[in-house]
């Protein structure tokens, strides 16, 4: 079964969908809920617009449930894809007694000491992973000086003790591509504000998942519609859901 319907199978509620915002960096989708409730992802837009506009129903996306707003992460269009995730992150109930605050960060470097590392995504921390890291490759769809392009992806991921996965994946339907070049015994983290903290994507080879939930809707959604970049965005928590609980505490050296 590919992610994207396993994922969307275990979605068992839905919501009147109260506002939908695309910024510069980010898009987020409130629910008319009580309490509210909110989700976030990547703004993904894709090239030029030959075959239409980004989002053929803008303007009217209000008109559709959260459910049916979550299903567009079935969609090629990519700007859909990114309101299908941060509405199915809206949607989705987290067990958060069994996710962490642990910084994706802090996990990476403590099983990359010596080891063969490969991020699909040029995060803030890879300088530091490098210097403890056997190896370090960073994929990226816009190479930076030193990063590799994304089609070498089936190169290095097959000799990756430890690969941190970007949760755009999701949304550009790389993800079942990307999990089925890594080996079965390396450890796979997905991240960002995009990644569904949901123990569904255990059954696809990942190990950890660190994610974002919105804690204080209306600041979140005006930082969005203010084209703020991650870190400007207030109202939210970082956490983590591992396979393993015991591999995140050895991260933060129990």
């Amino acid at each position: 079964m590919k992610v994207i319907e396993r994922l969307l199978g275990g979605l068992a509620a839905d919501a009147p969908v109260r506002r939908v915002l695309m910024g510069a960096f980010w898009t987020a989708v409130s629910l008319d809920t009580d309490p509210p409730r909110c989700g976030l992802a990547s703004s993904l837009r894709g090239g030029p617009h030959v075959s239409g506009p980004p989002l053929p129903e803008a303007g009217r996306l209000q008109e559709h449930t959260a459910r049916e707003l979550a299903a567009w992460l079935r969609s090629d269009r990519v700007a859909e894809a990114s309101v299908g995730m941060a509405a199915y992150n809206a949607l989705l109930d987290v067990d958060e007694s069994v996710c962490e605050e642990i910084n994706a960060a802090d996990i990476i470097l403590s099983r990359s000491v010596g080891r063969r590392v490969v991020v699909v995504g040029h995060f803030p921390f890879v300088e530091d992973v490098a210097k403890t890291a056997a190896a370090c490759t960073v994929l990226e769809l816009e190479p930076r000086t030193g990063d590799l392009p994304a089609r070498c992806a089936a190169e290095v991921l097959p000799t990756a003790d430890v690969v941190a996965l970007t949760g755009t994946s999701l949304l550009n339907h790389t993800f079942d591509d990307l999990i089925g070049l890594c080996r079965p015994e390396a450890f796979v983290i997905l991240l960002g504000a995009s990644a569904p903290l949901t123990p569904r994507l255990f059954a696809h080879g990942v190990d950890a998942v660190a994610g974002t939930r919105v804690t204080d809707v209306p600041a979140v959604m005006q930082a969005v519609s203010q084209g703020a970049t991650f870190r400007q965005i207030p109202g939210k928590r970082l956490l983590t859901l591992t396979r393993n609980p015991r591999r995140a505490e050895r991260a933060r050296g129990r």
